[in-house]
């Protein structure tokens, strides 16, 4: 019985057994390896044979695991022949003589993340997809991690900035976990193609490498889409160490020390973070803090930001950043002869001014050498360097391209009218006001511009001022005291600086010393006031309202035009134009009896509109342009004679009230102040007067240079601008003595 129930255990356990074998048979087909699955990495390269180095490299950096196991890598494997000319170069026998520090960086380095063969190779993975020929980098497995670097002549554990520090929407400058891996960069044909670049723009950095289509920093592909498991493999003939950052880069390199202690002394912090040291002491056991070296935020990037701006995961395949940084001897004599001419040293400047320096040879982009004329940098300007003849070493980095330069960026703030008041300490206020509104205008020396100075001790003998604290512009009437502040203090001062910029293509001022004339401040799109000069004597409407003038005291030229230095304001007039026409209706010129405008005045002065204590014109807004056309006497009296007017100045009837009214509107252009200038490229322009249907009636306009003229709206009359006695000013109005009058009928 006992023998029997063995017999059927046994039976049991065979049957198991072979049950069992017959599961695992049918997993095994299913789930295992398949026969054709390319071998790992690791022993992929041992069965190619010519990688024997680079094994030992990745033994020594325990790696081998890594790349023997199931992942998604591409590896650019730098062959035997590679490793020769590496250990030739470097003085190093054999890849044991390879320390283990220098093996991993080497390994770490050739070993990108994710597996892109040659079909991929060139796309940006953006947040929406592949973006075919985008990408000339990947990010790589090596980092530079927790350094040491002396501050303030204390050695301190430091970690690189791994985000663009910026103040606006408060953009991080360190994000933990991020270890701030360097990229590997590589030149394919498809995005060289697609980015309209040449073999110039790879042999500019590697020129004795030939360019083969598919090249590998400094070398090239030998064999691509080498198939394996866990990854994708590139054969190449170079063997790199990982490359430095910009910020690296600038620090080792001593003709460049000037640029980089302005950095470092000026733009650079170092602040601690709980989160890096709680990482760090966990990492080492040490009790160190970790501060994290930040670069100002008013940068255009971080030069030790290994990412790109990071909006998505991999932005930094597909751009990086630019640097132009001029040597030592060239960068001093421009801070010795422009930047500290009106200051003592460099501690001295305000830090907008060190911004800005460092910003105009930033560019926040790859600018490759033949790509200057369309790259801008942050302040709007293209790269200012001939790529054959200022350029003296030129990089490609982990996070960017590098390039040494014997001049610096002939930057607008730097060389255009608005440097004057810039770099000058006794213009801060207009250099504010400037940076409000019309910085862009005249910092651009493409244009050219006369700009009058206004300086802060006269400013503030005007009444202006800025507020700090409450950040904003006040205004105290020297006249009566009385204080505004906010948005009309600050439009009265932006009317005053409009007064004093002047666009001037021909150089139309500079001869203001021994000439006289007339012009149009301003930007040629935006219309200012007019301002009159006399043998460096200058005036706007509100000087001639009070009897002052402007005197020049001196001039510097510029890349964009010219400046004067003043004794005084150009001020703008508040008074109404009415009054202007009163002071000349009672200003006889010599030989004559009677002033060419009383006539027409005396009808304006008996009408309903116009106010005789405040000079204003029904319908002529104070702060609006207008021109004023005054017939003289005998055009008046041949407007008498044809019926358009009254033979008294002072009718009583109706009609006569109506038609006296009726022919001063038609006189006075609105929105428009024009002078026989030739500048304004118009024909016609409407008038204060509206026919029965209340539709505005138009004058037409023949404007050349000393030679301005008008005509009715039927052409039925002309009437010619009588130069020497026109040019008038008034509150943003020309008035002008015509020799005929306009029929509005």
């Amino acid at each position: 019985m006992f023998t029997s129930i063995k017999r059927v255990i046994l039976l049991v356990l065979v049957g198991s057994f072979i049950l069992s074998g017959c599961q695992k048979d049918k997993f095994d087909e299913y789930y295992g390896r398949p026969d054709s699955l390319a071998d790992p990495i690791y022993q992929q390269l041992v069965a190619k044979g010519n990688f024997t180095t680079l094994l030992k490299l990745i033994d020594k950096a325990a790696y081998a695991d890594i790349l023997s196991k199931a992942g998604y890598w591409t590896l650019f494997a730098p062959n035997d022949a590679a490793f020769q000319v590496f250990f030739q170069e470097n003085g190093i026998t054999n890849a044991e003589a390879v320390t283990k520090e220098m093996a991993e960086k080497i390994v770490k380095y050739a070993l990108v993340y994710n597996a892109f063969r040659t079909d991929r190779i060139s796309d940006y993975q953006s947040n929406i997809g592949w973006i075919p020929n985008q990408a000339y980098k990947r990010r790589t497995a090596y980092y530079d991690g927790f350094y040491k670097e002396m501050v303030n002549g204390v050695e301190t554990v430091v970690f690189s900035s791994n985000r663009n520090n910026s103040a606006v929407g408060g953009t991080p400058y360190y994000v933990d976990g991020d270890n701030n891996n360097k990229y590997v960069p590589y030149f394919h044909q498809n995005f060289v193609t697609a980015a309209g670049l040449s073999a110039i723009d790879y042999n500019y950095f590697f020129p004795n490498e030939p360019y083969t289509g598919f090249n590998f920093i400094g070398g090239n592909v030998k064999t691509a889409d080498i198939i394996a498991e866990n990854g994708i493999i590139h054969e190449v003939t170079k063997v790199t160490l990982p490359l430095p950052n910009l910020d690296q880069y600038l620090a080792g390199k001593p003709q460049y020390s000037l640029f980089k202690s302005i950095l470092d002394k000026y733009l650079v912090t170092y602040q601690v973070n709980e989160l890096a040291t709680r990482r760090y002491q966990i990492l080492t056991g040490k009790t160190d803090k970790v501060y994290i070296k930040v670069y100002n935020a008013g940068l255009a990037f971080s030069p030790n930001n290994e990412n790109f701006v990071k909006t998505t995961d991999n932005d930094g395949q597909s751009d990086g950043y630019s640097m132009f940084v001029p040597t030592n001897t060239v960068l001093q004599n421009f801070i010795n002869t422009k930047i500290l001419e009106h200051y003592t040293s460099l501690d001295a400047l305000p830090q907008y001014i060190l911004v800005d320096l460092i910003n105009s040879h930033l560019w926040a982009n790859t600018v490759w050498p033949t790509k200057f004329a369309s790259a801008l940098n942050l302040l709007e300007e293209e790269v200012r360097f001939n790529r054959t003849n200022d350029i003296v070493d030129g990089q490609i980095l982990s996070n960017g391209l590098f390039y040494g330069t014997n001049k610096v960026q002939e930057s607008n703030t730097f060389f255009s009218v608005y440097s004057r008041p810039y770099l000058n300490p006794n213009y801060t206020l207009m250099t504010r006001a400037l940076n409000e509104e019309y910085k862009r205008i005249i910092n651009n020396i493409d244009i050219k511009f006369t700009l009058f100075m206004m300086s802060d001790q006269l400013l503030r003998a005007k009444g202006f001022d800025y507020d700090p604290i409450r950040v904003e512009w006040v205004y105290t009437s020297p006249a009566t005291g009385v204080r505004v502040a906010g948005a009309l203090a600050r439009a009265r001062i932006q009317r005053i600086l409009y007064t004093h910029i002047v666009a001037t293509p021909n150089n139309e001022l500079n001869n203001i010393a021994t000439t006289t004339g007339f012009i149009r401040t301003g930007d040629r799109d935006i219309p200012g006031e007019y301002i009159k000069w006399n043998n460096n004597k200058v005036v706007a409407a509100g000087n001639e309202d009070v009897g002052t003038v402007v005197n020049i005291t001196g001039f510097d030229n510029t890349s964009n035009g010219r400046v004067y230095y003043t004794d005084n304001l150009l001020e703008y007039s508040e008074r109404g134009i009415g009054l202007k026409l009163a002071a000349l209706a009672n200003t006889i010129p010599p030989g004559q009896t009677i002033s060419p405008f009383k006539r027409f005045f005396d009808y304006l002065n008996n009408s309903p509109l116009y106010t005789r204590a405040t000079g204003v014109i029904n319908g002529v807004l104070l702060g609006t342009s207008h021109t004023l056309l005054v017939p003289d006497n005998n055009a008046i009296a041949a407007a008498i004679t044809a019926g358009l007017l009254p033979a008294s100045t002072t009718p009583t009837t109706g009609i006569d009230v109506e038609k006296v009214s009726a022919f001063i509107r038609y006189h006075i252009l609105v929105r428009r102040t024009v002078a026989a200038d030739g500048n304004q490229d118009i024909t016609s322009s409407e008038t204060l007067h509206k026919n029965i249907n209340d539709e505005v009636v138009t004058v037409r306009i023949n404007n050349q240079i000393n030679n301005l003229s008008f005509s009715g709206q039927n052409n039925n009359r002309t009437a010619t601008v009588i130069n020497a006695s026109s040019n008038n000013l008034a509150d943003r109005t020309l008035i002008h003595l015509v020799n005929n009058y306009l029929d509005y009928r």
